[in-house]
């Protein structure tokens, strides 16, 4: 769980930033096993799954987070978008 939202909150920093806003964390836990993480940046555009080489040294924050994760994906916001997973425990 901590890797993955470690991956999403990275992502958030790197590629949602826009000065003088903030990124949002939420993590919401059901009786069911199942722990929701998103993330909320104010940027728009959505991330994609990139191909990383051997020797790169970024590029695999949403691969991590697709092999971790039971589920993942991103909805618009009014401003910027979340970056939501559903792991389970």
């Amino acid at each position: 769980m901590q890797l993955v939202l470690s991956e999403l909150a990275t992502n958030a920093v790197r590629h949602g930033r826009v000065p003088g806003r903030y990124f949002e964390v939420c993590i919401a836990y059901d009786a069911e096993k199942l722990v929701g993480l998103e993330v909320s940046d104010p940027r728009d555009g959505f991330p994609v799954i990139t191909a990383a080489e051997p020797d790169d040294e970024s590029g695999r924050g949403l691969a991590i987070v697709d092999a971790c994760a039971e589920a993942w994906g991103v909805r618009e916001r009014v401003v910027g978008k979340t970056v939501w997973a559903r792991l389970r425990l």
